[in-house]
């Protein structure tokens, strides 16, 4: 049996529920959808950090570190895109799952309750997205599963920028970042452990 790659410590501390056995299962016997929807993952994620650039350009660290995201982004879709190709599966664009609409849905609209919410979710997407992968990586073959361990890295370090700009770039107290990314936590475990009817990257338990 495979050995689980290593879950980077700062993901494995910060969920407190784990991606559901079903879902593992089924993505496993789904690779040709599971690669499609990461493959539209990265290119929004590509997007989700180009948007911070066009909002809020008055902020220089932000908007250059969101720079050099976008651009890791971009290059991981390009590899998601390889495998593809060498699997002969073609591309097109998906539209919005259940999980990245609701957590967009559950954004405020106001400043600066927005940015923050925008950050946080950013976060879980990321964190959530390194524990799929390490949790994935044994049960694929062997290419697709060293990919997906490479990425772990790179899923924690984003999700680790993403955690440190809500604190720095907000101007709102820790304790109500701490209270908000509670809520947000509890929206997400809901999205990923509840029965869903579609299949993508982050959705949950199959019906």
């Amino acid at each position: 049996m495979a050995v689980a790659p290593e879950m980077p410590a700062n993901i494995m501390a910060f969920f407190d529920t784990p991606t559901p056995e079903a879902w593992l299962v089924e993505a496993s016997n789904r690779v040709p959808e599971l690669l499609l929807d990461h493959a539209n993952c990265e290119l929004k994620a590509a997007s989700t950090a180009l948007g911070f650039l066009y909002r809020y350009p008055d902020r220089t660290e932000l908007v250059q570190r969101m720079s050099r995201l976008a651009r890791e982004e971009l290059r991981h879709f390009e590899q998601v895109r390889s495998i593809m190709a060498e699997l002969q599966l073609p591309f097109e664009r998906l539209t919005a799952s259940r999980y990245a609409g609701s957590l967009r849905e559950a954004v405020r609209k106001e400043e600066p309750q927005k940015l923050l919410d925008m950050l946080l979710t950013g976060a879980l997407i990321e964190a959530r997205s390194c524990e799929r992968f390490a949790r994935l990586a044994p049960r694929l073959a062997p290419l697709l599963g060293k990919f997906y361990k490479g990425l772990l890295a790179s899923e924690a370090r984003h999700f680790e920028h993403y955690i440190a700009f809500a604190k720095s770039e907000c101007g709102i107290d820790e304790a109500a970042i701490d209270e908000r990314l509670v809520e947000l936590k509890q929206l997400e475990a809901a999205l990923i452990s509840e029965p869903d009817a579609q299949f993508r990257f982050h959705s949950g338990t199959p019906l």
